[in-house]
């Protein structure tokens, strides 16, 4: 199913070949590579109109805003740059490493004892790409109601920003800051390893909380009796485990024989012992291993591209990534109607949502949609509250509490919550009427759950002909590894991504050391549901969305894996890139204080020798020697501003602090939203990071549990008081 066919999208600058151009040709839309110079003869014919140079840059081209609006009034235009096209430094240099630095993750990813080190490729700019097409079709679903194109203005920096969501409430609530820590992850009140030495490899493991985790935790720590080492493991009572209040010196215990214990396991044994018992193990891929995993080939996820006409390797075919997700259609329905305005603001004002996320995944695709205008109806229970409801990171949570944790309330924004216990039959009373209700379904739940609940997509588009459904999981829906264990680090893993971030004579480090596949696969997830709501206004058909977080990690891996086949395989290079001149990170004035300067062309280097007054450098080694001896000796901020002025690509390693009390451009985009919550008080809110030039948006406070029940039992599912309190008796709103 190809839900974009028939719209041609424009390519400015060098967006023909970004990863929104391929996502956006791979939902079946004709991408078109254009000019300043084509433009005018263009622009009238397109849906679509993208570039990387921004408002500022196009309108010195000879097309301001105003100009395009003119040419094509309904044409639905995005912008992706580094700092967006407003805002005081809208106009300076940027890239993929000043974007990190200033976006605030390159900080928290590598070692204490060397400069912090870049995720794997393009990490920043591919998820502001995917963020892209989530505000890009968004606005399509706008023009569909009221006809009008308008602008969609992303920053790279803004999108890298919105990841750190835990190191913000921690900031936000206790006043600390996270750290770059290499092999583990920071969970707020607790630092986990998940980075093993195997004794061919590594691979990425981590306990996971309470009957999350438990059986996978009980299975592991049996397998490492059976080994005759020292288990701290053994009488651990699983179900109570939470990885955030675990005292600092038991965890350094256990990981003192988890270390033990993986180094004498290879990757053979992770992957197919420890599949088979079901512990939480992935190998540590890398880009060739990729290329030979039979569960993508199972699910065909692979195009053959001719690879003689660059050059570039013998042999006449190279197997690249195909899609984003997968697209199945459904069912017709013959009551089609045009979209019509809702009662919220937004792009996305009239869509209506039955959300039964989870975590992460789930939880994030549905703020996006609420976020800009959808009615979000979250299904979700006491029984089995979100992990984001229960983990405690900070003090002003408590356990036991459902409210009152900030990690939910930063990613349940803008939805309403029903309490339903979904295995009791009386449930359906409020499910039927609910289903019949909404135009989207989504959900997250392992493969199969939905199923075994009733509410698979078969029996819901049965049930409402027309209905379109997303489905998030690590695997996809089919394929042999659907039914197993992952979470973020599993796509890491498993993508290349983990194995290419970090140094060439080190370990690889957590890429980011904050949530990748966690948050682009819901963005992935929006933008399908977006364009299948456009299919559905034209052809009446329905859609079931499959999203793979695997197959999206292996797409930001795109260019890793054509080199795997074009040339040596990649391998860890820290901060190079082998596309610019020269790249660092460099330190400056102050304890644990860093710029990224970017020399993209030879040029470049003479600019920045003649400002510093540098000598001549006798290769690559040595002027990073002589950038990092005058860099010592500058304060960030101010050097950063002179090379900006000089033309030089710099941009300051910035951490929480930074980002939240002193950067004016996240200021001036509005990046955090203050919005009153009943425990919490005050405090600003990640917004979904897109402006769009008509849709204004107002996003509101995530939900207490249950706290919508009865209005949505009444309002939505026609169910008066009596009925109500018959369903409460039976233990229906849990």
């Amino acid at each position: 199913m190809t839900p974009l066919a028939g719209h041609t999208v424009l390519a400015l600058g060098d967006m023909a070949d970004s990863p929104l151009a391929r996502f956006l040709g791979s939902l079946g839309a004709t991408l078109a590579a254009t000019d300043a110079d084509r433009l005018a003869a263009q622009i009238a014919q397109a849906s679509f109109l993208i570039d990387d140079l921004g408002l500022p840059r196009l309108a010195e081209a000879g097309w301001p805003r105003a100009r395009i609006e003119a040419s094509a009034p309904g044409l639905v235009h995005c912008s992706v740059t580094t700092f967006g096209s407003y805002g005081p430094r809208a106009s300076w240099h940027g890239g993929e490493l000043a974007a990190a630095a200033m976006g605030g993750v390159l900080g928290l990813t590598g070692t204490p004892d060397r400069s912090p080190v870049k995720e794997a490729l393009d990490a920043c700019t591919f998820h502001a790409h995917m963020t892209a097409a989530a505000g890009l079709l968004a606005a399509d679903h706008a023009r569909s109601v009221n006809g009008e194109g308008q602008h969609v203005d992303i920053s790279v920096q803004e999108v890298t920003f919105s990841r750190l969501v835990n190191s913000l409430l921690i900031w936000q609530f206790e006043r600390r800051k996270l750290a770059r820590i290499g092999n583990a992850l920071n969970y707020g009140g607790a630092t986990v390893r998940c980075i093993w030495r195997l004794a061919d490899g590594w691979c990425f493991h981590t306990l996971m909380t309470g009957r999350f985790g438990a059986p996978a935790n009980r299975a592991l720590s049996d397998w490492i009796d059976e080994t005759g080492i020292d288990n701290p493991l053994r009488d651990v009572d699983w179900m109570r485990y939470n990885r955030s209040t675990l005292d600092p010196a038991r965890r350094r215990e256990w990981e003192a024989a988890l270390e033990q214990f993986f180094a004498g396991r290879t990757k053979g044994e992770i992957a197919r012992e420890g599949r088979r018992r079901g512990i939480n193990a992935t190998v540590v891929a890398t880009p060739l291993d990729v290329l030979g995993d039979a569960h993508l080939q199972a699910r065909d996820f692979w195009r053959v591209e001719s690879r003689g006409a660059e050059g570039a390797a013998d042999g006449p075919e190279a197997r690249l990534p195909a899609r984003f997700l997968s697209v199945h259609e459904g069912t017709p329905t013959d009551a089609r109607q045009p979209a019509a305005p809702g009662a919220r603001p937004g792009p996305l004002a009239g869509i209506r949502v039955l959300d039964f996320s989870w975590a992460l995944v789930g939880s994030i695709t549905t703020k996006i949609l609420g976020d800009l205008g959808a009615d979000i109806v979250k299904v979700e229970s006491r029984t089995r509250p979100c992990l984001s409801r229960i983990d405690v990171q900070v003090s002003a949570s408590a356990p036991g509490n459902f409210d009152d944790k900030p990690w939910f309330a930063h990613l349940n924004t803008s939805k309403r919550s029903l309490a339903l216990d979904l295995k009791r039959p009386e449930a359906r009373a409020l499910l039927d009427p609910l289903i019949a209700w909404a135009d989207v379904v989504v959900e997250n739940f392992s493969p199969g759950t939905m199923s075994k609940l009733g509410l698979s997509f078969e029996t819901l588009a049965r049930q409402k002909p027309g209905l379109i459904m997303a489905s998030g999981s690590v695997y996809g829906q089919t394929g042999p590894l659907a039914s197993e264990w992952g979470v973020d680090g599993t796509g890491a893993a498993l993508s290349g991504r983990t194995y290419l971030t970090g140094w060439a004579d080190r370990d690889p480090v957590i890429p980011g050391a904050v949530p990748y596949g966690d948050v682009i696969v819901p963005y992935v997830m929006a933008a399908g549901l977006c364009a299948a709501l456009a299919h559905r206004r034209e052809t009446g058909v329905g859609a079931h969305l499959d999203a793979s977080m695997y197959e999206i990690c292996v797409q930001q891996m795109y260019d890793a894996i054509r080199a795997s086949q074009c040339a040596a395989p990649p391998e860890r290079n820290g901060n190079d890139d082998p596309r610019v001149f020269h790249q660092g990170v460099y330190p400056v004035a102050g304890v644990d204080r860093w710029i990224a300067i970017t020399l993209r062309r030879e040029p470049d280097w003479a600019r920045l020798r003649a400002l510093a007054q540098l000598p001549e450098a006798g290769g690559d080694a040595q002027r990073r020697s002589i950038i990092g001896a005058w860099t010592s000796r500058h304060t960030g901020s101010s050097l950063m501003a002179s090379l900006q002025e000089a033309g030089i690509v710099a941009g300051v390693v910035q951490d929480i602090e930074d980002l939240v009390e002193g950067d004016p451009q996240i200021a001036a985009r509005g990046t955090l939203i203050p919005i009153v919550h009943p425990l919490l008080g005050t405090f600003g809110h990640m917004r979904t990071p897109m402006s769009f030039s008509r849709s204004a948006t107002a996003p509101y406070r995530a939900p207490g549990i249950g706290e919508h029940s009865l209005e949505i039992a009444g309002t939505i599912c026609g169910v008066d008081a009596a009925q109500a309190a018959t369903l409460a008796a039976a233990g229906v709103f849990t």
